[in-house]
């Protein structure tokens, strides 16, 4: 199963279709065209600042002579996009005045689309208390008399 981050615009109202489903994960078509992956889904600095430099790293590696190393370099910057690609679009989205709703666990967008509509639907009546997560202090052990190790409590002393 794969995670989706629900992303909705700041002053949505009542639009149900007004949400944006981003998958949290690799990306094949970022690691194998950065900059048109990048334009594709409107992120236009990030595509030119990927064109450039992923251009500038093949011509620095052909101009020093270095073979194959500008093109090993760019490829660097291709495998960062195909790896963090997803998260760059949310940190667009969150620029654009866009807020994280929430995450969406399933198999297919479709699915993941259903399920975050389902959820969006759910009464907020139904809200369940968070478990305790600090032990009440009558179920604390009682302290025992004699002798104690440590810097800071000494036995009959308040």
């Amino acid at each position: 199963m794969a995670a989706y981050v629900v992303m909705e615009p700041h002053g949505r109202g009542e639009k149900a279709d007004a949400t944006t489903l981003v998958r949290d994960g690799f990306t094949w078509l970022g690691l194998l065209v950065p900059p048109l992956w990048f334009a594709w889904h409107r992120l236009w600095i990030e595509a030119g600042i990927a064109f450039v430099v992923m251009g500038a790293l093949s011509m620095l590696g052909q101009n020093l002579g270095l073979g194959s190393t500008g093109s090993l370099l760019s490829l660097l910057v291709s495998l960062y996009v195909g790896l963090e690609g997803q998260g760059l679009r949310i940190a667009a989205l969150r620029r654009r005045g866009w807020r994280e709703w929430g995450v969406v666990e399933a198999a297919t967008l479709d699915d993941a689309d259903i399920r975050q509509a389902l959820e969006a639907e759910a009464p907020a009546d139904e809200v369940v208390p968070a478990p305790r997560m600090v032990p009440d202090a009558a179920l604390a052990r009682p302290s025992q008399p004699g002798i104690a190790l440590g810097l800071t409590h000494v036995p009959g002393r308040p």
